[in-house]
């Protein structure tokens, strides 16, 4: 079954088209990764699927539920707020830069979407951030609050954060690009455990070694297009595009 599905879409920024007919579509328990040099567009899938940047063509499908209610003189029309909500809270999203409240403890980081957005009582909200950070080996942890932190715990704290609400999608925004290289295997780590345990994931990465280890399935971006698609062994052992041969120079 297709938890998620991505049908012609289309962005632009500034009159620039910068996701061009992008198709794809994720099976449930499945993680597809998305590969391509920067400002291809590939952070920008992200924050259209998870709602955070509008869509200027095509449609986004989450477990059967169409974000794009229809078309009107060529301009799409958003479904109503309760379809809206329903999707969002079936996605969760892990950013490069953490995003955590500084304010807060890495506990509360965790309750607060589930008080105040999934209307969960305080005890059944602690026990469920309980449980998601000793999963990210961060119970020691729970009471610190993100400037105690290793960039690499931050980013555990956010993947535990998007666990917490139990979406049945998880995007991950390159994970570890902005961790020091000791840090990296840390989160690596933790992310595998996730696919290993069949999570639906997609996730934009650099880490081209992770990929091939992680991924079920693979798709090459560049100039905002997707150039070649298929199993992230194929694609990054013995890909057919020259495009694609040339990204993959620099990392093998």
């Amino acid at each position: 079954m297709n938890v998620l599905e991505v049908q012609n879409l289309k962005k632009e920024f500034n009159g620039t088209e910068i996701i061009k007919d992008i198709s794809f579509e994720v099976k449930e328990g499945e993680t597809l990764v998305i590969l391509g040099p920067s400002g291809t567009g590939k952070s920008t899938i992200l924050r259209c699927i998870n709602n955070l940047e509008k869509v200027d063509g095509g449609n986004i499908i989450v477990n059967g539920s169409s974000m794009i209610k229809e078309y009107k003189n060529s301009k799409p029309i958003y479904n109503n707020k309760e379809i809206l909500n329903k999707i969002n809270l079936e996605i969760g999203m892990v950013f490069q830069d953490f995003n955590l409240f500084p304010h807060l403890t890495i506990k509360e980081n965790i309750i607060k979407p589930l008080k105040y957005v999934l209307k969960k009582g305080k005890e059944e909200s602690e026990e469920i951030a309980k449980k998601a950070l000793e999963k990210m080996g961060l119970i020691d942890k729970i009471d610190s609050y993100p400037c105690e932190l290793s960039g690499g715990q931050k980013q555990r704290a956010g993947i535990a954060r998007s666990l917490a609400i139990n979406p049945r999608i998880i995007c991950m925004d390159e994970p570890t690009s902005s961790l020091d290289p000791e840090l990296v295997g840390e989160v690596l780590k933790a992310i595998k455990q996730l696919a290993s345990e069949r999570k639906t994931m997609v996730i934009v990465t650099h880490e081209i070694k992770f990929a091939e280890e992680v991924a079920d399935s693979a798709i090459f971006i560049a100039d905002g297009k997707i150039v070649e698609e298929g199993k992230p062994e194929d694609i990054i052992r013995n890909p057919k595009e020259q495009r694609t041969k040339e990204f993959l120079k620099r990392y093998i």
